[in-house]
C-alpha cells in the first residue's frame, strides 16, 4: 500500500521533534496493515469515507482511495493537534 500525504500534513510532520514524527510513523504503519491498528474512528460530515486516528493529543485525519491501476492508496489528509483538527 502506497501512502500519500498533502502539503499540511507533510508540513506538520517536518516540523516536530523527533520523538513525535517516530510515534506518527508508527501510527502510519499501523494504518497500511489490514485490519488497521489503533484507535480509529470514522467522521462524519465528509463526502468520501474519511477517518480520524488518535494518537495521545494528535489527530490524523486520512482516507483510502484507490487508483485506476487497483492499487490501493492510504491519503493522509492533516495531522494536528485535538483541538486544532476540526476546525
Amino acid at each position: 500500500m502506497q501512502v500519500e500525504y498533502s502539503k499540511q500534513a507533510a508540513k506538520f510532520i517536518s516540523t516536530q521533534n523527533k520523538n513525535t514524527k517516530l510515534r506518527v510513523k508508527r501510527g502510519i504503519e499501523g494504518l497500511t496493515q489490514s485490519p488497521p491498528k489503533g484507535d480509529i474512528k470514522p467522521l462524519q460530515g465528509y463526502i468520501n469515507k474519511t477517518y480520524r486516528l488518535r494518537i495521545g493529543k494528535l489527530r490524523i485525519i486520512y482516507r483510502y482511495d484507490t487508483r485506476i491501476n487497483q492499487q490501493q492508496i492510504l491519503f493522509i489528509s492533516d495531522i494536528s493537534s485535538r483541538g486544532d483538527i476540526y476546525k
